[in-house]
Protein backbone atom coordinates (compact mmCIF):
# COMPACT_ATOMS: atom_id res chain seq x y z
CA UNK A 1 0.00 0.00 0.00
CA UNK A 2 1.30 3.43 -0.95
CA UNK A 3 1.33 5.66 2.12
CA UNK A 4 1.17 9.39 1.43
CA UNK A 5 3.47 11.36 3.76
CA UNK A 6 2.84 14.92 2.57
CA UNK A 7 2.50 16.99 -0.59
CA UNK A 8 3.45 20.37 -2.00
CA UNK A 9 1.96 22.41 -4.79
CA UNK A 10 3.31 20.06 -7.48
CA UNK A 11 4.52 16.85 -5.85
CA UNK A 12 3.49 14.06 -3.49
CA UNK A 13 5.99 12.36 -1.21
CA UNK A 14 5.06 8.86 -0.18
CA UNK A 15 6.60 5.81 1.38
CA UNK A 16 8.62 3.56 -0.88
CA UNK A 17 7.10 0.15 -1.71
CA UNK A 18 8.60 -2.95 -3.39
CA UNK A 19 6.66 -2.10 -6.58
CA UNK A 20 8.93 0.98 -6.98
CA UNK A 21 11.78 -1.34 -7.97
CA UNK A 22 11.68 -0.66 -11.73
CA UNK A 23 11.43 3.13 -11.37
CA UNK A 24 14.25 3.19 -8.83
CA UNK A 25 16.38 0.86 -10.96
CA UNK A 26 16.02 3.26 -13.88
CA UNK A 27 17.19 6.08 -11.60
CA UNK A 28 20.05 4.11 -10.05
CA UNK A 29 21.34 2.75 -13.37
CA UNK A 30 21.60 6.18 -15.04
CA UNK A 31 25.27 7.18 -15.12
CA UNK A 32 24.44 10.90 -15.20
CA UNK A 33 22.15 10.65 -12.14
CA UNK A 34 24.70 8.56 -10.24
CA UNK A 35 27.78 10.54 -11.33
CA UNK A 36 28.66 11.61 -7.77
CA UNK A 37 27.96 8.25 -6.13
CA UNK A 38 30.50 5.41 -5.95
CA UNK A 39 28.69 3.47 -8.68
CA UNK A 40 25.38 2.75 -10.33
CA UNK A 41 23.09 0.14 -8.76
CA UNK A 42 21.83 -3.05 -10.34
CA UNK A 43 18.49 -4.77 -9.65
CA UNK A 44 19.85 -6.64 -6.61
CA UNK A 45 21.24 -3.38 -5.14
CA UNK A 46 17.91 -1.66 -5.81
CA UNK A 47 15.96 -4.37 -3.97
CA UNK A 48 18.40 -4.09 -1.06
CA UNK A 49 17.90 -0.28 -1.05
CA UNK A 50 14.13 -0.70 -0.84
CA UNK A 51 14.49 -3.23 1.99
CA UNK A 52 16.90 -0.93 3.85
CA UNK A 53 14.51 2.01 3.41
CA UNK A 54 11.50 0.02 4.65
CA UNK A 55 13.54 -0.99 7.71
CA UNK A 56 14.51 2.66 8.25
CA UNK A 57 10.79 3.64 8.29
CA UNK A 58 10.04 1.00 10.94
CA UNK A 59 12.98 1.81 13.19
CA UNK A 60 13.24 5.61 12.86
CA UNK A 61 9.88 6.73 11.48
CA UNK A 62 11.34 8.34 8.38
CA UNK A 63 13.46 7.57 5.36
CA UNK A 64 13.80 8.34 1.68
CA UNK A 65 10.40 8.87 0.11
CA UNK A 66 9.24 8.50 -3.46
CA UNK A 67 8.45 11.81 -5.16
CA UNK A 68 5.62 11.77 -7.70
CA UNK A 69 4.03 14.42 -9.87
CA UNK A 70 0.82 15.45 -8.10
CA UNK A 71 -1.25 15.61 -11.31
CA UNK A 72 0.04 12.60 -13.24
CA UNK A 73 1.43 10.29 -10.53
CA UNK A 74 4.64 10.05 -12.57
CA UNK A 75 7.75 8.92 -10.64
CA UNK A 76 10.17 11.86 -10.40
CA UNK A 77 12.76 10.58 -7.93
CA UNK A 78 13.35 10.22 -4.23
CA UNK A 79 13.84 12.70 -1.42
CA UNK A 80 13.88 12.27 2.32
CA UNK A 81 15.75 11.77 5.55
CA UNK A 82 18.34 9.16 6.51
CA UNK A 83 20.74 8.69 9.39
CA UNK A 84 24.41 9.20 8.63
CA UNK A 85 27.20 8.02 10.90
CA UNK A 86 29.91 10.67 10.99
CA UNK A 87 33.09 10.95 13.02
CA UNK A 88 31.41 13.35 15.46
CA UNK A 89 28.22 11.29 15.81
CA UNK A 90 25.01 10.45 14.00
CA UNK A 91 23.20 13.15 12.02
CA UNK A 92 20.00 13.20 9.97
CA UNK A 93 20.73 13.83 6.32
CA UNK A 94 18.32 15.37 3.85
CA UNK A 95 18.95 13.64 0.53
CA UNK A 96 17.48 13.95 -2.95
CA UNK A 97 17.95 12.15 -6.26
CA UNK A 98 15.80 12.79 -9.33
CA UNK A 99 15.47 11.31 -12.80
CA UNK A 100 17.53 13.27 -15.32
CA UNK A 101 14.53 14.11 -17.51
CA UNK A 102 13.09 16.15 -14.60
CA UNK A 103 16.24 18.13 -13.78
CA UNK A 104 15.92 21.89 -13.98
CA UNK A 105 12.22 22.01 -13.11
CA UNK A 106 12.56 22.85 -9.42
CA UNK A 107 11.23 19.50 -8.19
CA UNK A 108 14.30 18.76 -6.06
CA UNK A 109 14.15 22.17 -4.38
CA UNK A 110 10.40 21.89 -3.78
CA UNK A 111 10.63 18.38 -2.34
CA UNK A 112 13.76 19.11 -0.27
CA UNK A 113 12.22 22.25 1.22
CA UNK A 114 9.08 20.28 2.13
CA UNK A 115 11.23 17.57 3.76
CA UNK A 116 13.11 20.19 5.75
CA UNK A 117 9.86 21.72 6.96
CA UNK A 118 8.48 18.26 7.84
CA UNK A 119 11.67 17.34 9.73
CA UNK A 120 11.59 20.47 11.87
CA UNK A 121 7.84 20.90 12.39
CA UNK A 122 6.48 17.34 12.39
CA UNK A 123 9.43 15.27 13.58
CA UNK A 124 10.83 17.89 15.95
CA UNK A 125 14.37 17.62 14.64
CA UNK A 126 16.68 20.54 15.42
CA UNK A 127 19.32 20.05 12.68
CA UNK A 128 19.62 18.57 9.22
CA UNK A 129 22.66 18.03 7.06
CA UNK A 130 23.32 17.23 3.42
CA UNK A 131 26.52 15.56 2.26
CA UNK A 132 27.35 16.81 -1.21
CA UNK A 133 30.21 16.15 -3.61
CA UNK A 134 31.65 19.65 -4.20
CA UNK A 135 31.56 19.03 -7.97
CA UNK A 136 27.79 18.48 -7.84
CA UNK A 137 26.77 22.07 -8.55
CA UNK A 138 23.05 21.25 -8.94
CA UNK A 139 22.83 19.64 -5.49
CA UNK A 140 24.78 22.50 -3.95
CA UNK A 141 22.25 24.94 -5.45
CA UNK A 142 19.32 22.98 -3.99
CA UNK A 143 20.92 22.97 -0.52
CA UNK A 144 21.53 26.72 -0.68
CA UNK A 145 18.02 27.45 -2.01
CA UNK A 146 16.43 25.72 0.96
CA UNK A 147 18.57 27.65 3.44
CA UNK A 148 21.36 25.19 4.15
CA UNK A 149 24.83 26.62 4.60
CA UNK A 150 28.31 25.20 4.21
CA UNK A 151 29.58 23.82 7.51
CA UNK A 152 32.80 21.92 6.70
CA UNK A 153 34.42 19.36 4.43
CA UNK A 154 34.44 15.78 5.66
CA UNK A 155 35.72 12.43 4.43
CA UNK A 156 33.07 9.73 3.96
CA UNK A 157 32.87 6.84 1.51
CA UNK A 158 36.58 7.45 0.78
CA UNK A 159 35.95 10.89 -0.71
CA UNK A 160 35.80 14.53 0.29
CA UNK A 161 32.25 15.84 0.74
CA UNK A 162 30.90 19.23 1.68
CA UNK A 163 28.63 19.10 4.71
CA UNK A 164 25.80 21.61 4.48
CA UNK A 165 23.61 22.14 7.53
CA UNK A 166 20.41 23.81 8.62
CA UNK A 167 19.36 24.45 12.20
CA UNK A 168 15.78 24.76 13.35
CA UNK A 169 15.12 28.34 14.29
CA UNK A 170 13.64 29.25 17.63
CA UNK A 171 9.95 30.03 18.04
CA UNK A 172 8.99 33.37 16.57
CA UNK A 173 11.63 33.34 13.86
CA UNK A 174 10.19 33.11 10.36
CA UNK A 175 11.91 30.18 8.69
CA UNK A 176 9.34 29.05 6.14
Amino acid sequence: MKTHIFSTERVILRKMVPEDEDALLELFSDKAVMAYYPSCKNRHDTVKWIEWTLHHYKVYGFGMWIVEDKETGQFLGQCGLVLQKLVLGVEVELGYLFAKRYWGNGYATEAAFACKKYAFKELGLSRLISLIDPRNKASLKVAKRIGMTYNRTITKWEKQLDLYASEKRSEGENEF
